[in-house]
Formats: C-alpha cells, structure tokens, sequence
C-alpha cells in the first residue's frame, strides 16, 4: 500500500471533526475543568490533538493545536493566555511529540505507543505551556513547578486513558474492511 503525502480527504475530514470538538471544549468551557490548584483549571483540550496526530500524523495534529491554541488565547481569562507565545505557538508541538513518540513506539506494542503518546502529548502541553509563561516573565519558576505537578500529572493520566480508548475504539473500526494506518508497516 503506497503511503499518501499531505492532506487527503480522510486527513481534512479527522482534521475538521476534531477541530470541531476542540473548539467546542473551549468555547463552552467543557475543556477546561476547575479544580482547586494554582492553575484553577485542568485541561481535556490537548486530547484531541494527541488523538489526530496518532490516527493521521503530525500534520493533523499541528492544525488541531492551532484551533486548541487559538480558543486559548481567544477565550483566555489568566493575563499569560493572552499572549499567543504562551496560549497558541507551544500546542503547535503537541501533535508532533504524540506522533513521534507514537512512531517509535508502536512497532514494540501499539497500545503501549498511544498510551506514552497520549502522556507524552499532554506532558508536552503542560511544559511548554509552562515554560514560555516563565520565560515570558508571567510565572516565576517555583509556582510554575507546583502548577505542572499539581495539574500536569493528573492531566497527563486522563490523557493516555481517553486516547487509548479513543483510538483503540478507532482501530477496531477502522480494521473492518481495510488495514488500518495503526498497524505497523
């Protein structure tokens, strides 16, 4: 089967549906959890992202992290959100780091490679989120440590449980009546 190189129709269609739960996760508030930390707030949006890089590449997940990062900064009510260094150009990365990881992975074990892609997406959202507010000059590091600890690691947890899920349900549908893009080559 030859590979296909940039966006088909299945890309641009995973792309939009995702897209459009990103941006209704963040325009409704449904992506951002209040809980009692520094942060005041965990985040669900990062999930799609992860899961379009895993089941379309890079690519796919880079425009979903736009659209997250975008509603970020559009909908940001923390004064580090409404700078697009902070709020948009670090979620450009996370579909990038799930895919690479979920590549080098997932020849050993496929379920192993979404779930350290899930965590390793949400871990990249959290430090590169994290790290330009502080070199941005909005959070001085300590309060920025406490805040990835408290939020991110909860975060990241959540993460590898719905996209393992998510796309293991993905697989198993996709299999019936073709070779999924999953399956290692």
């Amino acid at each position: 089967m030859e590979k296909q190189i940039g966006f088909t129709v299945r890309r641009i269609v995973v792309a939009g549906v995702l897209s459009a739960i990103a941006i209704l996760l963040g325009f409704t508030r449904w992506g951002y959890i209040p809980v009692p930390t520094p942060a005041g707030n965990a985040t669900i949006m990062h999930i799609p992202v992860i899961i379009g890089s895993i089941m379309e590449g890079w690519p796919v997940g880079t425009v979903i992290g736009f659209i997250f990062g975008l509603s970020s900064f559009v909908g940001a009510d923390v004064p580090f959100f409404k700078d697009p260094l902070v709020s948009v150009l670090p979620r450009l990365f996370i579909g990038i780091v799930s895919w690479l990881v979920f590549v080098g992975i997932r020849r050993w074990n496929v379920y192993a490679a979404i779930g350290v892609a899930g965590f390793m997406g949400s871990a990249t959202n959290t430090i590169l989120v994290l790290g330009m507010a502080v070199l941005r000059g909005y959070l001085a590091f300590g309060p920025a440590l406490v805040t990835a600890v408290a939020n991110g690691l909860p975060e990241a947890i959540v993460s590898v449980l719905i996209t393992l899920a998510v796309v293991s349900a993905w697989m198993r549908i996709d299999r019936k009546g073709r070779r999924s893009k999953l399956d290692v080559d």
